[in-house]
């Protein structure tokens, strides 16, 4: 399971049988050679990046902006709801959910605050999923262990998104030769900016859930809240994560694809996987290859926005349709297998998506 560099150490969560690209693994080793990297934790959802592989971990001496990117403080929220499913109306429910597109113009400032950030900090953007792979989606449940205590008869939600506008601007204004790695020193300026995108973040994911949730006519729990893009000291380095999840809590959220279930792990205290796990799927198959692997007529489009679930999926724009498709992305309930194999969390809970929000609009393909 581990493997040595000219450096930094890495250990893959993942089994002979796991769908890898070898340009991801090369990504690996190449990251494993800069200077002052430790150690890397690779899980199943490994994929290729553009400054280095998607779905890792990596403790180094050093810190490296662009291991996180620009959605600082991305990551995923699951909630439990207190409507029913029996009593939610799919079609309504679809209507009314669109509301996630239409423009915020609720003062959030205090909100903004109570996190520590001033009260104008993008505050035009908060409540707001964004598009990529950005997501807030209905679940049902469909197993979970009976010490979760989890209500089978109610929804969840699942929402994924980051820092929008606020972590592209702390990423833009990176100092000279910050890729090539920064001291603590030097790096001042970018934690602080790294550290609001963060808190910005989790908010931002909590104000989209409770726009859902009033759409929905319903209230909402939090479960849990788990990033997977960000910075943290950690035995004496910094520990990056990209796609990789913050599992020093008792629960992590795993997103599948629209095709594929979702499930809640419970990460186990792994010494090598530096307090991470999967975050979800991965991809298979980079954006723009999807264009070519899908079809593109008025049918094929609209299967694309139903589910083998019986669920429906919210996005209109069809260039995004495509490169979100589920053959994007590779099997969570693998992903899930692997990680139990290698010792790096077990599931807890199975949830199925049932409306899956995702934009109306073809502007932002951020």
């Amino acid at each position: 399971m581990s493997a040595g560099s000219s450096c930094g150490t890495i250990t893959k969560f993942y089994t002979s049988t796991a769908w890898i690209e070898g340009r991801a693994e090369a990504q690996l080793d190449h990251v494993a050679g800069w200077d002052g990297v430790r150690h890397i934790a690779a899980f199943p959802d490994l994929h290729l990046g553009k400054y280095g592989p998607v779905g890792c971990a990596v403790l180094a001496d050093r810190i490296y902006p662009q291991l996180i990117g620009n959605d600082i403080g991305c990551g995923m929220s699951l909630f439990q709801l207190d409507l029913p499913a029996r009593k939610l109306k799919l079609e309504k429910a679809l209507r009314r959910i669109r509301v996630l597109d239409d423009a915020v113009h609720v003062d959030h400032g205090d909100r903004l605050g109570e996190v520590g950030l001033p009260a104008d900090t993008f505050a035009q953007s908060l409540g707001t999923i964004g598009g990529g792979n950005h997501f807030c989606e209905v679940q049902t449940l469909a197993a979970c262990d009976a010490d979760m205590k989890l209500d089978k008869a109610l929804t969840y939600l699942l929402v994924h998104s980051g820092s929008r506008g606020l972590g592209n601007a702390v990423f833009g204004d990176l100092p000279s030769g910050a890729f090539s790695g920064m001291t603590p020193d030097d790096a001042a300026q970018y934690i602080q900016g790294h550290d609001q995108a963060v808190r910005w973040a989790s908010l931002n994911r909590r104000i989209i859930a409770e726009r859902a949730a009033e759409a929905l006519r319903a209230d909402l729990c939090l479960i849990t809240d788990a990033p997977h893009n960000l910075l943290e000291p950690r035995d004496g380095g910094w520990l990056h994560r990209k796609g990789a999840a913050k599992a020093d809590m008792p629960l992590v959220p795993l997103a599948g694809s629209r095709a594929t279930a979702s499930y809640l792990l419970r990460p186990v205290a792994h010494e090598n996987a530096l307090a991470s796990t999967a975050h979800g799927a991965g991809r298979r198959y980079d954006r723009s290859s999807m264009h070519g692997r899908v079809r593109a007529k008025r049918s094929d489009v609209a299967a694309m926005q139903r589910t083998p679930f019986g669920g429906r999926v919210v996005c209109e724009d069809r260039d995004l349709l495509i490169e979100e498709a589920p053959l994007a992305y590779k099997s969570s309930q693998a992903v899930v297998a692997d990680l139990e194999a290698t010792g790096a969390a077990t599931p807890v809970a199975t949830f199925h998506p049932l409306l899956t929000f995702k934009k109306t609009r073809t502007e932002d393909r951020r």
